[in-house]
């Protein structure tokens, strides 16, 4: 006797797709919108979150950066390049469009010091922790 993958059963197989794109909007970093979306690394360290985003062929100066208490969010637009209208196309697979996402901060960040910058392709942003959120050291007495 074999075993079927659930993928190849007709009723099962339709829900898939439909399935795996709820639990991924679920557990994402945020709201990701159709087109491009950036991919984001985030990593903290005791002084600051820091987040990466993947943002090439998108200008610098067109990408919207807030923090609205615990939640960052990006928004900008990756704008498709005009192509001679002689060109014929076999296959397309760079994404444009609009994006915007967001997602809850590990820590309690100080959003008038958050420092931005781009560079190829790269947006990092380093937001430093505000110091009740930063780790403190306790000094244990003896008794």
């Amino acid at each position: 006797m074999s075993l079927i993958p659930w993928s190849n059963l007709p009723a099962f197989g339709a829900l898939l797709p439909p399935a795996n794109r709820l639990f991924n909007e679920f557990f994402s970093l945020g709201s990701v919108a159709d087109g491009f979306h950036p991919a984001l690394d985030v990593s903290e360290t005791d002084d600051a979150v820091v987040v990466r985003a993947e943002v090439p062929g998108v200008d610098p100066q067109e990408i919207e950066v807030s923090v609205h208490g615990d939640i960052l969010e990006l928004r900008g637009e990756k704008k498709q390049q005009e192509e001679p209208k002689e060109t014929g196309y076999y296959r397309v697979e760079r994404s444009y469009g609009s994006f915007r996402r967001s997602l809850k901060l590990p820590a309690k960040v100080d959003a008038e010091n958050v420092e931005a910058k781009a560079k190829d392709g790269i947006l990092t942003l380093t937001l430093p922790k505000r110091e009740d959120a930063k780790p403190r050291r306790i000094k244990v007495k003896a008794a």
